[in-house]
């Protein structure tokens, strides 16, 4: 509620949005009253089958479960539930499913309104005791089918203890038939509570319950308390953790107790807590491993505290007069609101003195260990039992407590303390029990709980900690006056925005941003409240990036907050255990200095400049990128004022930035793990100081940065996986920087010296055996300026084409990508003059040799143990393609020879045909930027016409090439433009014929589409057939083609698709296909293949003539095959073969035949295989194939 009414206090300032997405989810009331009474009377007809039944269960659960956090929308419909259900329950007609059935119902309810509700409804006159009691004589505790059942009973029998009369009224004549006394119904109420206790099920709480209303009656108090008592006492201290009935029996003991000590009377009880404080002491329970057991006693052990302590409200607890957010907001706020009523210790509300027993010192002593607890619901419970009991206690003794709980909060105790000692604060101050005159000791402890992170190993604890002191300020915002909270609420405000903007960890994000919300609403004296609340609310908090980058500069745009933000990203965040959170606090930093671009020159930059150099590598890393970030946006803002930045910081902190280096490398601290961070750290730097324009040409600190940059490229292998990526991000941006600033003579010129240099060195790193020292040059040679690639263009494509043209080294891979992204870099950055000098720009003279190497990257599938790594080259040889396609058609379209067009156009259509999602997305979308360009337009693309017609511009727009639903009923209609046939069905092939079942589905059904449609067509047709055997052809032994090509075939045959050359004898197609599939499986010993091809074998039965016997003799040879598997997959498809074609033997032997077939075991030796395989020979008037003798070896 008080975050909704803080919503409702914030929403007319621009607040709307957040407040339509919460309410989006807020039920207006039980919807589903009609299902469920139609649910509900279908039981009896459900259930019967186990099907219906547990669908209607189902369905009910998904209906109940809507309303888990509005319950309160399901009362007025409890009641006619719960009577439908209870019909169901007591009629005599019911079978015990139904029965149970009704109760499992009953339990879905009482699980979302909760049981202290819905027990309420059920019927408890004194009719109702016998049945239930009975009914729950009748169940078998063991049964964990229905402990659904069990647990609804036991909470009716719970409501029937209610009845205002003597239970020995019930009980008539205790004397049975046969003479022997019944069991009276106190006793057996008591039986029963007392077994289900100890049970491991659900049932054990719905026993506790009944033992704290069954017991604190008047009748069975007097007669059975303190047996019942020491009964449990006995079971407690008679258990222990080494078995499982153990330790559930004493959870059951622990929870009736402490239901027994919240529900009964205090003078009733008082007698008994010395014994049971006695007990609990001697069991330790502060030492058991379980955390319900730990958390049970301590809820035992406050229950115990509160009946030694009068039931009393202090009178010296602090009252806050008005909780309206209304009057909160008003203008008027001071008049309006009503005044605390604050303690007068000398006059007003004296209290009457009353001894205090010695035991309650006891309990508040283990309910302070209990907030230092490992688990939280441990020390949740311990902090509520400390703010009950406080709140009996004399304004002194309370005092003393709180003290206790502020010593939780030292740096040697650990984070549970803390975490602990927030939620008491909470608890203690929701309730009115942290005096005002304690704030003053209390807020900057909780101020320090914002911001508690312990660095454990590799990560930290705290987040718990931060959370509850969120709570804590929200918490205080309900408890206390403005007037009150007024002397911190600078400090409260800026510690709550830093932790709602900094905070690692997504919930205390929200919890500080709520916390605020709740300030803002109800102190309304915190500065920019409502402004600031509606660019840092619930939702906008959630992502970190948005926080440190956009919403903390909004923040910071407030004097008040400003210079606490950036304080606590130097002290806290830049030394943080996690990189992304260091590097996303120098870019907040960066994006902060204009806010206070003095304090950063003068202050910060100084104090960050020794952390720098520091010993501890966090730190350095994140002040090294701190300084180079803060650097390079006070070079912004002197551009602005004509001002260079050596004029906004002072000398010293120049020689500081230009020494970073020089001190680090000669603490050798670029070595080893440590290095993995600075290098990439000090290359930032470069890269800042480069582009701050920091006064440092010919100095020798140009030298060193260029030593760590080549350094750093030739040593990639030493560096972890993880790390790579970005130190090769790093290194790249930071030579591209320093070559522009640095290496140029003159505008536009190059230091000739240099240029050799490092060009050479780049180009000699392309032939190095480290496929990382390949990459690095690739990249070095990618990033350079215009000015450095001058007069050495034609060195460096060649360099380049060398490195990309052997796609037979595997393990060269990544550098192939890299090089090839290089090579369309360097293109783009010379530019293009057709006429121009090979060495300088892209022209007639080396535009093929670039197109050679990009197109022929386009046929890079080398595979290795991480798959189709070659996808990564073709994938950067798409982009660079389309980099240089459109340079030059915008600057010399004329040397775009029609050929070299068709080829790219035709490399990117089979790849947009292909199976991979990514990599065919990625190619259609280079094709249509291709084909739509009007700014350059791409000149002599095949069929122009065609494909605007198949991609029109409106529809390419919401074309999801990743969906092979979308993408291939467009991409097959290229199969009727003849330049694109060949390579689209290439594509189509390897997507027809492969694994992934939605890929195959669509692009085969796209496929045969198409086929449909030429049917009747035999020019069209047989050219199709022409471009399969072109393809099978070029692609012999091929497997990454062939195998998928197989598939696709006999995909193609069963379908009937070249129906029209059956009615030919012999036709020249089914001929060449034959032949090429014996060729394809020559010496094959792959069992796939071979499985493949007999399936094609099978479907070219359905061609006339010649073909089908030289087929049928192949298939006969692979009845013999050395393969058992191979054997019997033959067998198997020829059974099906002659089942669907009937022409293909006479039909008096078919049968017989078939029976050889089917029943003759293909996997036995191969003797006795080829008897029957010749008979099938003789019956299919085939020639039996002859065993070839191998010639002895000479």
């Amino acid at each position: 509620m008080a975050l909704a009414e803080a919503e409702n206090g914030c929403s007319g300032d621009g607040g709307g949005e957040p407040d339509v997405i919460a309410k989006c989810g807020v039920l207006g009331g039980f919807s589903e009253s009609a299902e469920t009474r139609a649910l509900i009377a279908s039981l009896p007809e459900v259930q019967g089958n186990i099907v219906t039944r547990e669908s209607a269960t189902q369905r009910f659960v998904v209906i109940m479960d809507r309303y888990q956090e509005q319950p309160h929308l399901l009362d007025p419909h409890l009641e006619w539930m719960l009577n439908m259900l209870l019909d169901l329950v007591r009629s005599e007609k019911s079978p015990p499913l139904l029965v149970h059935l009704g109760f499992k119902f009953l339990y879905i309810i009482s699980k979302v309104r909760g049981y202290k509700v819905f027990m309420q409804l059920f019927p408890h006159e004194v009719a109702d005791v016998q049945p239930v009691l009975d009914l729950l004589s009748r169940q078998d505790p063991k049964d964990t089918e229905i402990w659904e059942t069990r647990y609804m009973l036991l909470l009716w029998l719970s409501m029937t203890c209610l009845i205002p009369f003597d239970l020995s009224r019930l009980d008539g004549y205790l004397e049975s038939d046969g003479g022997q006394a019944r069991e009276s119904t106190m006793d057996r109420i008591l039986a029963i509570a007392k077994s289900y206790i100890i049970v491991s099920d659900k049932s054990r709480d719905a026993a506790s319950v009944l033992v704290s209303k069954f017991m604190t009656r008047p009748d069975v108090k007097q007669k059975r308390l303190g047996d019942f008592l020491d009964w449990s006492l006995t079971t407690i201290s008679q258990t222990n953790e080494q078995s499982m009935g153990d330790i559930v029996a004493l959870d059951g003991a622990l929870q009736s107790l402490a239901q027994l000590f919240k529900h009964g009377k205090r003078d009733d009880f008082l007698q008994y807590a010395p014994t049971v404080l006695q007990c609990l002491e001697q069991k330790r329970l502060s030492e058991s491993s379980q955390a319900t057991l730990r958390k049970l006693g301590v809820k035992l052990i406050q229950r115990l505290g509160l009946t030694f302590l009068k039931p009393r409200l202090a009178k010296w607890r602090y009252q806050r007069g008005s909780r309206s957010l209304a009057a909160n907001l008003s203008l008027a706020q001071s008049t309006t609101s009503a005044e605390a009523v604050t303690p007068d210790m000398e006059t007003r509300d004296q209290e009457e003195d009353y001894d205090i027993p010695e035991e309650v010192e006891n309990v508040i002593e283990q309910l302070l260990v209990g907030l230092k607890d490992k688990e939280t619901i441990v020390r949740w419970s311990a902090a509520k039992g400390i703010g009950r009991v406080t709140g009996r206690l004399p304004k002194e003794l309370a005092d003393e407590v709180v003290g206790s709980v502020l010593d939780c909060f030292s740096f040697q105790e650990t984070d549970n303390a803390w975490h602990g000692g927030c939620l008491a604060l909470a608890e203690l101050g929701r309730r009115g029990l942290l005096l005002p005159s304690r704030l003053s000791d209390v807020v900057p402890l909780v101020l320090k709980a914002l911001t508690y992170d312990e660095k454990r190993g590799a990560c930290s604890v705290g987040s718990n900690v931060r959370d509850a002191a969120c709570y804590v300020c929200w918490a205080f915002a309900r408890a206390y006056e403005p007037a009150e909270l007024k002397p911190f609420v600078t400090d409260i405000a800026s510690a709550l925005l830093i932790t709602a903007v900094f905070d690692r960890n997504i919930n205390c994000r929200r919890a500080a941003s709520a916390a605020f919300q709740e300030n803002v609403g109800r102190q309304g004296t915190f500065p920019r409240g409502i402004d600031i609340l509606t660019a840092a609310d619930y939702y906008a908090v959630g992502n970190i990036s948005n926080c440190y980058l956009t919403i903390s500069v909004y923040i910071a745009s407030f004097p008040e907050y400003t210079k606490s933000m950036i304080d606590h990203l130097v002290a806290m965040k830049i030394n943080h255990w996690d990189g992304a959170i260091r590097e996303l606090a120098t870019k907040a930093l960066h994006n902060l200095t204009p806010q206070a671009p003095d304090y950063m020159a003068t202050t910060v930059l100084p104090q960050l400049l020794p952390v720098a150099t520091a010993i501890d590598l966090h730190s350095r890393h994140g002040a090294i990128l701190a300084c180079a970030e803060i650097t390079h946006a006070l070079y912004k803002l002197g551009t602005q004022t004509n001002r260079s930045v050596v004029d906004l910081i002072s000398p010293e902190c120049v020689d500081g930035l230009m020494n970073i280096h020089q001190t680090l490398g000669d603490r050798k601290q670029y070595r080893g793990f440590g290095g993995e961070l600075m290098r990439p750290a000090v290359c930032t730097l470069i890269e800042k100081m480069s582009l701050s324009k920091m006064p440092f040409k010919h100095d020798p600190v140009i030298t060193g940065w260029q030593w760590l940059i080549d350094d750093t490229l030739r040593s990639l292998h030493l560096m972890s996986g993880d790390a790579r990526d970005g130190i090769k991000d790093a290194v790249v941006s930071a030579l591209a920087a320093l070559c522009e600033e640095y290496y140029q003579t003159q505008p536009g010129q190059a230091d000739s010296k240099i240029q050799e240099t490092l060009v050479s060195q780049y180009i000699g790193g392309l032939k190095s055996t480290e496929v990382l020292t390949r990459c690095g040059s690739a990249l070095a040679l990618g990033c350079l300026p215009r000015f450095m690639i001058q007069s050495k263009l034609q060195q460096i494509l060649e360099g380049l084409q060398t490195c990309i043209a052997n796609q037979k080294e595997v393990n060269f891979t990544e550098a192939r990508k890299d090089a090839v992204r290089a090579m369309a870099q360097v293109c783009v950055k010379a530019g293009v003059a057709a006429q121009g000098s090979p060495d300088s720009v892209l022209c007639a003279e080396n535009v093929a040799e670039v197109y050679g190497a990009l197109l022929g990257s386009m046929t890079d599938y080398t595979t290795d143990s991480r798959g189709d790594v070659g996808a990564w080259v073709r994938e950067a040889a798409m982009t660079s393609l389309m980099d240089v396609t459109l340079l030059v058609a915008g600057g010399a379209p004329e040397l775009l020879s029609p050929d070299l067009v068709r080829r790219l156009m035709c490399c990117l259509a089979q790849q947009a045909a292909e199976k991979i999602d990514r990599y065919r997305a990625h190619a259609g979308a280079v094709f249509l930027r291709l084909l739509h360009g009007a700014e350059p337009a791409v000149p002599h693309i095949p069929h122009r016409e065609e494909l605007l017609s198949i991609f029109p511009a409106e529809l390419t727009a919401g074309l999801n090439w990743n969906a092979p639903s979308q993408a291939f009923p467009h991409i097959t209609q290229l199969l009727r433009l003849p330049q694109y046939q060949y390579h689209t069905l290439l594509g189509l092939t390897v997507s027809v014929g492969g694994l992934t079942e939605s890929t195959v589905r669509f692009s085969s059904q796209s496929l045969f589409d198409y086929l449909k449609g030429i049917q009747q067509n035999c020019a069209a047709l047989g050219q199709f057939g022409d471009t399969l055997l072109s393809i099978f052809k070029d692609n012999l032994r091929n497997d990454r083609v062939s195998v998928p090509f197989l598939k696709m075939l006999d995909q193609m045959l069963a379908n009937s698709c070249f129906e029209i050359f059956t009615t030919q004898e012999n036709h020249q197609f089914c001929m060449d296909l034959l032949a090429l599939c014996k060729e394809e499986i020559k010496k094959s010993r792959d069992v796939h293949k071979l499985r493949s091809c007999i399936a094609v074998f099978c479907g070219l039965i359905q061609f006339q003539g010649e073909v089908r016997k030289k087929v049928l003799l192949q298939l006969l040879m692979l009845l013999c095959h050395p393969f058992p598997v191979i054997r019997k997959t033959t067998a198997g498809q020829m059974y099906e073969m002659l089942l669907t074609y009937d022409d293909v033997i006479d039909p008096e032997v078919l049968e017989d035949a078939m029976t050889l077939l089917s029943d003759t075991n293909w996997e036995s030796d191969l003797a006795t295989v080829r008897i029957h395989r010749n008979q099938l020979c003789d019956w299919l008037g085939v020639t039996r194939p002859q065993v070839v003798a191998k010639s002895p070896v000479q």
